[in-house]
């Protein structure tokens, strides 16, 4: 590696797209979901950090980086733009989505965590793009590091430990 790990902070509700030399960093995942995408072969990724499973869920929609429909098509395009050619190259890797407070259950008596992660399978899915690992559900909060040289996903969490995918 020519130079020093550069630490790259993803807030709520937003994304980066970076290439190697990078770790992106998103902290305190409850029910929203992370959306680490990698090409392995060019090591350039991005990571998101999801909300909400739709837009039909929020009144406020011109944040991409809120929903999974909309972000996972924009970080495939920033992707391209530093070298990664190919859908076929990228996979995924998904964090999150739990069900921390029992007043965030939908009408359809499903918690939102439940509905970002099936939201996010789904999006991925249209896209070819193949989910290689989770790290979901349950009851707890997550914070992800996600290694851009080598496509690591580290998945701290104070109940659960350290666990990589």
């Amino acid at each position: 590696m020519s130079g020093p790990i550069t630490d790259v902070r993803v807030k709520v509700a937003d994304y980066a797209v970076r290439r190697s030399g990078h770790v992106i960093t998103t902290i305190g995942l409850g029910s929203c979901v992370a959306i680490a995408l990698y090409d392995r072969e060019c090591q350039v990724g991005g990571l998101a950090h999801i909300l909400l499973p739709n837009k039909s869920m929020s009144r406020e929609t011109s944040n991409p980086a809120k929903f999974p429909e909309t972000i996972v098509p924009l970080m495939l395009e920033e992707m391209r733009l530093l070298g990664s050619a190919l859908n076929a190259r990228i996979s995924a890797k998904i964090v999150g989505g739990a069900s921390m407070v029992g007043q965030l259950v939908s009408g359809t008596g499903i918690n939102v965590g439940e509905r970002n992660v099936a939201a996010t399978r789904d999006v991925l899915a249209a896209a070819n793009i193949p989910l290689l690992a989770e790290d979901t559900g349950l009851d707890y909060g997550r914070s992800v590091y996600f290694h851009l040289d080598d496509g690591r996903v580290e998945v701290r969490s104070l109940k659960k430990g350290d666990r990589v995918l």
